[in-house]
C-alpha cells in the first residue's frame, strides 16, 4: 500500500497522545496538583480544554463539540485523500500521519469526555504561559508545519 507510512504514523501519533493522556492524567492524577518535570521549563497542569488552541472558540454546549469532533474528521479524511491522490514523498506522507494522528487523539476526548484532556505547560525565561497543552496539539502542529513549509515542490 503506498500510503502506509502515512497510516503507521498516524497511528503511532495516536497511541502516543492517548498513552500520555492517560499516564499523566489517571495514573499520576495531574488533576490533584501541578507535576513539576522541568520547572519552570515543562510543568504539567491539568487543563479541560472544550475549545480549539489556547482555549480560543471556547463552547460548553453539546452542539459546538459536535461541530469539533465534525471538523476534525473532515479535516483527517481530506488529508487522507489529498495525500492519496500527490505524488506523496515520505516526509509529506510523515506530517500528514502526524496531523491526522493528533487530530483523532483529540477527537476521541471529545467523544469520550466532552472536551480535550491538555497537561503540558512550558514557561521560560520569566514569562509564565498559562496556556496547557497536550502532545496531539504538537503533533498537530508538527504536520501541519512540514506540509506547508516543506511541499515538495522544487524552489524556482
Amino acid at each position: 500500500m503506498r500510503n502506509s507510512l502515512l497510516l503507521w504514523v498516524g497511528l503511532a501519533a495516536f497511541l502516543i497522545d492517548q498513552i500520555s493522556k492517560y499516564l499523566v492524567v489517571h495514573v499520576l492524577r495531574v488533576a490533584q496538583g501541578d507535576i513539576d518535570v522541568l520547572p519552570p521549563l515543562l510543568v504539567f497542569r491539568y487543563g479541560e480544554n472544550r475549545g480549539i488552541n489556547f482555549g480560543l472558540f471556547q463552547g460548553d454546549s453539546d452542539a459546538a463539540r459536535w461541530v469539533l469532533i465534525g471538523v476534525s474528521v473532515a479535516i483527517c479524511l481530506g488529508m487522507l485523500i489529498w495525500l492519496g491522490r500527490s505524488a506523496s514523498t515520505k516526509f509529506r506522507q510523515i506530517c500528514g500521519g502526524l496531523l491526522i494522528g493528533g487530530a483523532l487523539g483529540n477527537v476521541v476526548d471529545r467523544v469520550l469526555y466532552g472536551y480535550v484532556l491538555d497537561f503540558l505547560n512550558m514557561s521560560c525565561c520569566g514569562i509564565n504561559n498559562p496556556f496547557v497543552f497536550n502532545l496531539a496539539d504538537v503533533f498537530i502542529f508538527a504536520g501541519a508545519l512540514g506540509l506547508v513549509l516543506f511541499d515538495g515542490k522544487k524552489p524556482s
